[in-house]
């Protein structure tokens, strides 16, 4: 599962009211109807107030009652209005220019110059007295950390109230309630609180998170669904260059970097905390690009960041995100540290980026306290166990809860417990809630047994025809102990059954001592990896693709048998030992994979049988995973390196296999976030059999006949054109999130994303292994220059579609060789 299936399938679920005591929104402008950005907006008497947005637009909302706003902005004359209810929405307000009384200060409209600016003036000084977080100031550090998370479904109007599909459900709406960033109403369906005592050492680079406690109502047996929320978030330094959420890097308005892609506007003065401090308000000087807008106050001696609020720009070249809003709060311990104390992060999801569109509020508010510092604690103190499931984490009296919270809950959020756990408890929300968990894992839940995926029902190749999928697999819950999979398959045209079965058990929790075995007769189309899959269920797009260029005339029929065993000795290091048999024989008329079977080459043997006994070591540093039960959930996929290390060693002596040989492979994979130039992706694979081999063992160098994309294929191959027992390939995939299609006007608005890559592989192949081959087929290797191919592609095509232009740029003499191809690739991607 992936996080944008679940955001997506979230999507499917709601729609939402709400009242407070003073409600009021509209918008600023000044005497010839231009908007007045970043304007101040407070209830009168009073510290509660908002910033107007770049567009002039603001909401205010309090729990108390007041009856009148005040406007000010520097240049205008400030103004008071009074409220005639309690709540008082599309207000027009016109502010009348004036001269400002502030010497020093310039108004500045549009883009700010870089000389003469006095709040660039104020950010050098700030840029000059870096604070450094006090938690890295220090040899050792500990602090307490409250988390609060919410999901809130947005935009309650009377068609949502009314529609059919809340029958059953109409108590929910007495517990909706008012944004104060966005005053959209909306409607909580989950919340989870933690606490947690963290602890770290910076002699010896390490951290360590201790639960307290945990508690959360809504999809409280959903496991994905809380770390699918935890997984968005990061911590983030407002002086580093690049502030990182969803897989993008965001450029600070704090940072060096900000002069260069901000405006900045010295717009207020006033006391923060009994400091004196200076309000400086940003926005981006060009659209579409990965900025925000909003306003931060910096003290007139330390200067220090006390406040900082930040909201993504509306054209911010970020899929499915309407708004992001965050605000920090800080305390400077002295002239050189400072400490966070409170974070809060909002963002608002929506299928599309329209103001009144529907959506789903992801919120995160933390708070800081009880630091210690240079209390020394063992190494062994910051070893991280591989099974840590506390339990008694999640039981937690109210008593604990009411002593513990670093703030109470307000009415609204204490009311949500109520209402979601009595939410959970009926049959119309169930099944809503049943049809998303199909949309989002393909499954079908029949009470221990689910049905699926549901996606791999129907396929085709040649051999099968049209080929009918049906399956299933056990499942009780999130961490089950055992798990059984299984499917049954079946081709019209070669009308014969396909079947796969596997199983594993979780022996030990504390080192995950897992046992795994199964078996599979299928039609398969080899050579589409060049590293081993340990999935004995596993079957790449290849073998079923409706569409492929060119013939697809070699596919091999498989019987797969594998047990194996594997732990955990440490943390995300996995060691696995296990052994296997394969029949393989050729599936397509015409298609050999005849071998010879003595030394004077007179008989040939077109089936292979061979054992194997293979070491695998993997290690996934920064691995975050969910779970303790026979399979876990990976959190943040796709952020961290894996690393994989496999020995195998063929046996002919067991079970009358026919080959002995020795194979060693390496696979080393990592993501890469370049600052403000993207996303990249280098992938390296190395590989070397010892002992001849026939045409059905070797390595192909893995080609790609479809017009879709498979992860470390080579496109413009055709299937086994290139055939090795020693190979090197590299994989590099770059996306430069639309840093040059936004400034580029005719495409801006299109948020498309410039994509290059590059890969390359090198192979030779024994003259022994050439000897014993009879299949008639070339065994052509790579080995004078390496192959290799180049792409560029367009991302984010209505928001789903990527498409790849790929062009070889070698052995162009190779008979049916393809010097250009076309792949494509769906998916949610933020």
């Amino acid at each position: 599962m992936n996080k944008q299936a679940v955001l997506y399938s979230i999507f499917l679920l709601f729609g939402f009211i709400a009242f407070s005591q003073t409600k009021v929104g509209g918008v600023v402008k000044d005497s010839s109807g231009e908007t007045v950005p970043f304007a101040n907006v407070v209830f009168k008497n009073s510290s509660e107030g908002t910033t107007s947005n770049e567009n002039g637009e603001f909401y205010l909302q309090s729990s108390s009652s007041y009856d009148t706003i005040t406007i000010s902005f520097i240049g205008y004359a400030t103004r008071d209005v009074a409220l005639q209810k309690a709540v008082n929405m599309n207000l027009e307000i016109i502010l009348q220019e004036e001269a400002s009384s502030l010497d020093e200060v310039v108004i500045y409209r549009g883009k700010t110059p870089k000389k003469g600016n006095p709040a660039i003036e104020i950010l050098k000084k700030v840029w000059a007295n870096r604070r450094k977080n006090g938690v890295y100031a220090f040899d050792q550090y500990a602090y307490r950390k409250y988390e609060k998370l919410e999901f809130d479904l947005n935009t309650i109007d009377s068609s949502v109230i009314n529609n059919r599909i809340f029958n059953g459900m109409e108590f929910i709406f007495d517990y909706a309630d008012t944004n104060r960033v966005t005053g959209k109403t909306y409607l909580p369906m989950f919340i989870n609180e933690s606490l947690n005592e963290v602890y770290g050492d910076n002699t010896i680079n390490e951290k360590k998170e201790v639960l307290l406690g945990n508690k959360n109502s809504g999809f409280n047996q959903n496991r994905n669904l809380i770390d699918f929320v935890k997984g968005f978030y990061d911590d983030y330094d407002i002086y580093k260059n690049y502030i990182k959420f969803y897989d993008k890097s965001f450029v600070s308005p704090v940072s060096t970097n900000g002069i260069d892609t901000y405006n900045y506007v010295l717009a207020d003065s006033a006391y923060i905390q009994e400091k004196w401090c200076y309000k400086i308000v940003y926005y981006p000087r060009r659209k579409n690009e990965l900025t925000f807008s909003g306003d931060f106050w910096v003290n007139d001696t330390t200067w220090a960041v006390k406040q900082i609020n930040m909201e993504t720009s509306p054209s911010a070249n970020i899929n499915w995100v309407k708004q992001v809003y965050i605000e920090q709060e800080y305390d400077v311990l002295n002239d050189s540290i400072f400490l966070i104390n409170r974070d809060f992060f909002q963002a608002d999801f929506g299928l599309n980026k329209k103001k009144d569109s529907r959506g789903v509020y992801s919120k995160r508010t933390i708070l800081y306290n009880d630091y210690q510092f240079n209390k020394k604690k063992p190494a062994s103190f910051y070893q991280q166990e591989v099974y840590n499931p506390q339990n008694q984490a999640y039981d937690r009296s109210d008593e604990f809860w009411a002593q513990n919270r670093m703030e109470e809950l307000n009415k609204d959020e204490k009311g949500i417990y109520t209402m979601l756990d009595t939410l959970t408890k009926t049959k119309a929300f169930n099944r809503l809630y049943d049809i998303a968990t199909i949309a989002q894992s393909g499954y079908v839940e029949m009470n221990g047994w689910d049905y699926g995926p549901i996606y791999s029902t129907f396929g085709f190749n040649d051999v099968e025809g049209m080929r009918l999928r049906f399956g299933g697999r056990t499942y009780f819950g999130q961490n089950d102990l055992w798990r059984i999979e299984g499917y049954g398959a079946y081709g019209f045209k070669d009308d014969k059954l396909k079947y796969g079965i596997s199983g594993k058990v979780l022996l030990d929790p504390k080192s995950r001592l897992i046992i795994s075995g199964g078996n599979r007769r299928d039609v398969e189309q080899l050579g589409t990896n060049l590293t081993n899959s340990t999935d004995v269920l596993g079957r790449s797009l290849a073998s079923s693709s409706l569409i492929n260029v060119g013939a697809n005339d070699k596919l091999s029929s498989i019987n797969l048998s594998v047990f194996a065993i594997s732990m955990e000795p440490l943390k995300n290091f996995t060691l696995r030992v296990g052994s296997s048999y394969r029949e393989i024989k050729p599936a397509s008329p015409g298609f050999s994979l005849a071998y010879y079977t003595d030394a004077s080459r007179t008989r040939t043997d077109s089936i292979i049988n061979q054992s194997e006994i293979s070491t695998i070591l993997t290690f996934t540093p920064g691995r975050k995973t969910s779970g303790y039960g026979v399979e876990r959930q990976i959190v943040n996929d796709e952020e961290f390196p894996t690393i994989f290390l496999s020995y195998s060693l063929g046996v002919k002596e067991i079970l009358n296999s026919d080959f002995d040989y020795k194979k060693l492979q390496l696979f080393y994979n990592q993501p890469l976030l370049i600052g403000g130039l993207g996303r990249s992706n280098l992938s390296i694979e190395a590989g070397k059999t010892f002992g001849d081999i026939p045409l059905g063992l070797l390595s192909v160098v893995p080609g790609n006949q479809t017009y879709f994309a498979m992860y470390n294929t080579f496109p413009t191959l055709n299937y086994y054109e290139f055939v090795t027992d020693s190979y090197a390939a590299a994989h590099f995939d770059h996306n430069f999130n639309g840093r040059f299609f936004s400034r580029i006007p005719l495409l801006r608005k299109l948020n498309l994303r410039e994509l290059v890559g590059f890969r390359a592989v090198w192979g030779d192949i024994s003259e022994g292994s050439r000897e014993i081959d009879a299949s008639g087929l070339p065994l052509r290797v790579p080995n004078q220059d390496p192959f290799y191919e180049y792409s560029v592609g367009i991302g984010n095509i209505f928001k789903i579609l990527r498409i790849d232009a790929h062009f070889r740029g070698n052995y162009f003499d190779v008979p049916d060789a393809r010097s250009f191809a076309i792949t494509a690739d769906f998916g949610f991607h933020f």
